[in-house]
């Protein structure tokens, strides 16, 4: 069975879950603390070398990481991935865009406000992400004001890559009223038959 190392809590730990749940795989979910360094020690660090959560344990014990690049692995075939080279190439521009334009800034001011209460010494931090965070907002909101999801109208891991934690944003203080196609989308990702939330 595959094995998820991860922390429920976690967007990008977030996206291999739903990912696996859309795709009704079946796999154990062993929980890791980042705050009491876990991904630190020698047994973390063997599966992998960058001390970060996810990690996707297959069943033969090789060990993926990065979550971007597990959600390829587990879509490849799938209606989440698509074959045409212009389309898949699209699914990548977003999951690039995510991990450079969003992540830094949505994820990272939710990390200062939810884990780390807002201390004092991350608040002009905490500033910037806000405005680079609703930079990042801007720019989906204009294509899902054009297309249903991220990559025209079928449901991608672009949209699984994005969700992760543009639907906590409140959690880092960030206002989704201004962006009524976001909401939308939030709500179309939400009503999938397979869907799961991040505590559930």
């Amino acid at each position: 069975m595959l094995k998820v190392y991860g922390d429920y809590r976690s967007g990008n730990c977030y996206k291999i879950k739903l990912m696996l749940h859309l795709l009704d795989l079946p796999y154990e979910w062993i929980a890791v603390d980042i705050l009491k360094g876990e991904t630190q020690s020698e047994a973390f660090l063997a599966k992998n070398p960058n001390g970060k959560i996810p990690v996707l344990e297959l069943e033969d014990g090789t060990c993926l990481w990065e979550s971007n690049a597990i959600l390829n692995f587990l879509a490849d075939g799938s209606s989440f991935l698509p074959t045409e080279p212009r389309l898949r190439t699209q699914v990548l521009q977003w999951q690039f865009f995510e991990q450079y334009s969003h992540e830094p800034y949505v994820a990272v001011a939710r990390f200062i406000q939810l884990y780390q209460g807002l201390p004092e010494a991350r608040q002009a931090e905490y500033q910037e992400c806000h405005v680079r965070g609703h930079k990042a907002l801007k720019v989906m909101e204009k294509q899902l004001q054009r297309t249903s999801y991220l990559v025209g109208e079928d449901f991608s891991i672009a949209d699984i890559a994005l969700y992760a934690y543009t639907h906590v944003a409140d959690e880092g203080g960030f206002d989704l009223s201004p962006y009524p196609a976001i909401r939308d989308w939030l709500a179309r990702v939400a009503s999938h038959p397979r869907y799961v939330g991040m505590l559930d």
